[in-house]
């Protein structure tokens, strides 16, 4: 009795000396809450760009705040990015804050994990010669997903969420590009039609998992929930496992590449199945998002979408080419700029790393901050400096052409405090974390824009509808989501 109330003692006082920090010399200002342990958390995962702003204008561009048990420090100046981005993982580590993530999303534990190997690996299978491999197979599935018609109805007007649509569509032909066609059939368009039905099905089931992955993430899951997501993980492991995917054909070396470089690791066939679903998400789950915020601004804003009009013509892409050369999509300035100003405005990830040992920190400014080991530090590009009106005038409107110099080059040039950037504009990461599938993204992007604007005719049901709110809660985890769909039509363009 005396031994439990005795440990139960020293719990209470290492929780209160905890919960006591305070601010030492040399520090950023620290801000705990009015919440023992919680501190922010509920603000922090509500909106934490609402949240972030407030603290930002309270302390300035560096303060740590308590979250739900941990201190995390938030940067918010670009001018100082680069030590952190550059940092070696010995001091700020990615690594150990993926890891807890892969667990609690995925259940998905790798031992010894090397996050720049493995990145390092698959970065060859998505550039070059394989870059032109994919895109080549991304418009071939693409074409199966939008322009191939069981039904006979390609010349009626079709009604659905444009966000639904988008999604629906670029995860199903990146799945099919990455994971592989349904095994052949008699004929080219019956196999087709099994593409089309097989990855329908799997989107459906994908997106009761993004549904839930910012509840997993942050392990708030009800009971209910807990339930649904164990099954559909299940299923999507069963789908992604190593005897199923030997069934596919014109599987990707990417692919390929990953399963050998598993295998060699002695990874368990359990968890192969759960990294497959891990990159499914990775690989998929911004893209999709991306289209819709694409699409979106180009329907609100006339004069975009013409000037992007004019230049896919000017690329002779039409609706029956079965190849385009990464020679054309590397030379799309418009597009470029409308692509850099719709990330700008809707990519929101956090840049994590875990601090691993006591350290200073030197801002642009000349400012040194001691930095705790143990502690989380943040930096959050997205309000800074992307929707930071002293970088972007009117940093909260669209304008296609904000990346684009007078005479049609892309636009570099961006300063805050007088000072020019070298982060202006972080969709994408940057240092050691940089997306490797950017190229593979971007490409896609384009294919699907540019057969959406040949081969389609689209609008919105009501072109009064105003552009939805975003999910906050989503903010941190890349592409944002709209709170709402929006309705538009679509139809074949008839020849």
């Amino acid at each position: 009795m005396y031994t439990l109330s005795f440990f139960a003692l020293f719990l209470i006082i290492i929780l209160f000396l905890k919960w006591r920090r305070i601010r030492l010399p040399n520090e950023p200002p620290l801000d705990k809450g009015f919440l023992p342990w919680l501190g922010h958390a509920f603000a922090f995962s509500k909106d934490c760009a609402k949240f972030l702003l407030k603290m930002k204008k309270k302390y300035g561009d560096i303060f740590t705040v308590q979250v739900a048990g941990r201190y995390v420090t938030v940067l918010l100046d670009p001018h100082s990015f680069k030590p952190v981005v550059t940092e070696s993982n010995t001091k700020l580590n990615f690594t150990k804050y993926s890891a807890i993530l892969m667990d609690r999303i995925f259940n998905l534990q790798f031992p010894d994990y090397d996050h720049n190997k493995e990145k390092a690996l698959l970065k060859t299978q998505l550039q070059g010669k394989s870059l032109s491999s994919l895109t080549q197979a991304f418009l071939s599935n693409l074409k199966t997903v939008l322009l191939i018609d069981e039904n006979g109805t390609k010349n009626v007007w079709k009604k659905e969420g444009l966000f639904n649509f988008c999604y629906d569509v670029m995860f199903r032909a990146g799945y099919l590009t990455l994971y592989g066609n349904e095994a052949a059939q008699t004929n080219q368009q019956a196999s087709r039609v099994k593409d089309r039905i097989h990855s329908a099905q799997v989107y459906k089931i994908y997106k009761k998992l993004d549904q839930l992955l910012i509840k997993l993430a942050r392990s708030m899951l009800s009971a209910d929930e807990k339930k649904e997501a164990a099954s559909v993980k299940k299923y999507l492991w069963r789908l992604l496992s190593v005897e199923n995917l030997k069934t596919k054909v014109n599987r990707s070396n990417w692919l390929e590449s990953y399963c050998n470089h598993l295998q060699e690791l002695g990874i368990h066939h359990d968890m192969q199945e759960r990294a497959m679903v891990l990159q499914l998400w990775a690989t998929q789950g911004n893209v999709g998002p991306a289209a819709f915020w694409l699409l979106l601004f180009l329907l609100k804003h006339p004069e975009a979408m013409s000037a992007v009009q004019e230049e896919v013509k000017k690329i002779y892409f039409n609706c029956v080419m079965s190849t385009i050369s990464q020679e054309v999509l590397d030379n799309t300035p418009i597009f470029d700029s409308v692509l850099n100003e719709t990330l700008r405005l809707t990519a929101a990830p956090f840049i994590t790393r875990e601090i691993l040992q006591n350290m200073s920190l030197q801002l642009a400014d000349g400012r040194k901050y001691h930095l705790r080991k143990g502690d989380r530090l943040v930096l959050f590009p997205y309000l800074s400096p992307q929707m930071d009106p002293e970088i972007y005038e009117d940093s909260e409107k669209f304008k296609y052409d904000r990346f684009l110099n007078p005479d049609g080059t892309k636009k570099t040039d961006f300063f805050k405090g007088g000072k020019q950037l070298k982060y202006y504009n972080m969709p994408w990461g940057a240092g050691t974390n940089v997306c490797i599938g950017q190229s593979l993204a971007t490409n896609s992007l384009k294919v699907f824009v540019s057969v959406m604007l040949i081969c389609f005719e689209f609008q919105l049901t009501d072109p009064k509808t105003e552009v939805p709110a975003f999910n906050t809660s989503r903010y941190g985890f890349g592409l944002m989501q709209p709170e709402s769909d929006i309705m538009f039509q679509y139809k074949v363009k008839v020849e």
